[in-house]
């Protein structure tokens, strides 16, 4: 009698694939593989080539015009930080990571005590998203300062203080690869597969900048972008976050402890996969149905990211810069009041009108800071994070003649966050404006003054007139700075 064999795990497994593929249409397979042939075939050692340009860009100059723009995205980072440390998502943050303790690496805004770098980086980087005040880049979507910033500090200070300009060179690679992740994926296929483009993005971010500051190999530049590929994650289900707490572990803090855990597993000899952006089960045919991975080198060296990134003159959702500054600009021209004006039309890029439309957070609420603005011909950091104001009367009867739409002719993506507004005054008289570049974007930028001045708004609270003075000088002149470690005073209490 021929006896019978029990099937080996792995035949079993195989039986089961088989099986699966079987009940899948033709259509799926054949186009599942052609993703995967397209992704290995145009993706020739992106692993390898971004390794190396990583290694490099520690040592590159960079021009002078990128200098200084980095640097305005450096302070204003810091500004967000350090108002973020008083405001209720940061001071969780800070009570968090307190309480895990660990070795005194690197420090932590605003506070007394040291942690780990790796912890460091996550509270601070809540920090920097605790509120609307960080910068964001229109095409991708992606909000790199507050997660690529508070990873270069932890990082210097873990590595014994590294210079100002290494620091420079290290948020500018960050914000390359948070944005060219993004636009290697596609940003819109990120976020039409219910994936957060802001927390997809940061990982990347916080890697580049950690990496460069631990000088690290073409070997362990590989490693350490496979750890971080691991851990690439974000939902856009932020979206229903009403307190802003998770939404800035979501945005910024997740990134930045993710980008630190995996220059650290390196740096401590975890070995890992030297290919993860190339061939099968690759980063980008993971999550991109359409994946463009030379994407991630295109320009790499010339098109510096860091220079395209909007700084916001308003602390509130990037989808309201424009609405804002276009229902000032119509209050300024035309003399509009509470008692002149009929009704508000604020068209807006369809894919906004759901983050901005209705959300219980006065900073991320359109119609409310609309309302804001007419009553007060302004929008102070305060009025946008006054809870009361959204159930004040006055505010209340203004908002009631505010309408927010979605425009999909403002879905450009050379312009994806202009704003149109309409006004009708009580005698029938109609006006409108088009706000298609707010200040702070790349085609209407901010000055030094105008970043100095915003941040100072921000931090003067905290850390007083005079260490904000320092700091903001600092700053500005961060590529003198021969120590990190040496701004400590000026930013912890």
């Amino acid at each position: 009698m021929t006896q019978r064999r029990t099937p080996s795990r792995r035949r079993v497994l195989q039986s089961a694939s088989a099986l699966a593929a079987l009940t899948l249409s033709p259509s799926i397979i054949r186009q599942a593989a052609a993703v995967d042939a397209k992704g290995a075939a145009a993706g020739a050692d992106v692993t390898g080539r971004l390794a190396r340009y990583m290694v490099s860009a520690r040592d590159n100059a960079l021009p002078d015009v990128v200098m200084t723009e980095c640097k305005h995205r450096i302070l204003d980072t810091f500004g967000a930080m350090v108002s973020g440390a008083r405001m209720h998502p940061g001071e969780m943050a800070l009570k968090y990571v307190r309480g895990l303790g660990g070795e005194q690496q690197a420090s932590v805004i605003g506070s007394s005590f040291r942690t780990t770098a790796v912890n460091a980086a996550l509270a601070n980087a809540m920090c920097a998203h605790a509120d609307e005040t960080d910068d964001f880049e229109p095409v991708t979507k992606a909000h790199p300062g507050s997660a690529v910033v508070p990873s270069a500090l932890a990082m210097a200070e873990k590595e014994g203080g590294r210079s100002g300009i290494e620091f420079i060179r290290a948020v500018t690679l960050g914000y390359d690869l948070t944005c060219r992740l993004l636009m290697a994926l596609g940003p819109d296929l990120v976020r039409g597969s219910h994936r957060s483009a802001e927390g997809t993005s940061s990982t990347f971010g916080s890697l580049g900048a950690a990496a460069s500051l631990a000088r690290l190999d073409e070997k362990g530049m590989r490693y350490a972008i496979s750890y971080s590929s691991q851990q690439v994650a974000g939902l856009w289900s932020w979206v229903k976050d009403e307190d802003h707490v998770e939404k800035a572990f979501d945005f910024a803090g997740m990134g930045a402890r993710n980008g630190l855990t995996a220059v650290t597993m390196v740096q401590a000899g975890l070995t890992g996969v030297h290919d993860v952006l190339d061939g099968t089960h690759n980063l980008f045919i993971a999550l991109s149905t359409d994946p463009k991975p030379e994407e991630m080198l295109a320009g790499l060296g010339s098109r510096f990211y860091v220079t395209e990134t909007a700084i916001k003159t308003f602390s509130v959702g990037y989808p309201i810069q424009s609405p804002l500054d276009a229902i000032l600009t119509l209050r300024k021209q035309n003399g509009l009041t509470p008692g002149n004006v009929k009704s508000i039309l604020v068209k807006i890029p369809t894919d906004a009108t759901g983050i901005v439309g209705t959300s219980a957070m006065p900073d991320v609420n359109c119609p409310h800071l609309v309302a804001v603005a007419l009553v007060k011909g302004a929008v102070s950091f305060v009025d946008s994070h006054d809870q009361a104001l959204m159930k004040d009367s006055k505010i209340l009867e203004q908002r009631a003649k505010v309408t927010v739409v979605g425009d999909k002719a403002l879905m450009d993506p050379a312009a994806p966050r202009g704003a149109i507004v309409e006004v009708e005054m009580m005698d029938g008289k109609k006006v409108e404006h088009f706000t298609k570049f707010p200040p702070g974007t790349k085609e209407n930028p901010l000055s030094t003054d105008a970043v100095s001045a915003k941040t100072r708004d921000l931090i003067a609270p905290v850390l007083g007139a005079e260490k904000a003075k320092k700091l903001i000088d600092q700053i500005n002149n961060l590529e003198k700075v021969k120590d990190i470690r040496s701004l400590r005073p000026l930013f912890t209490a």
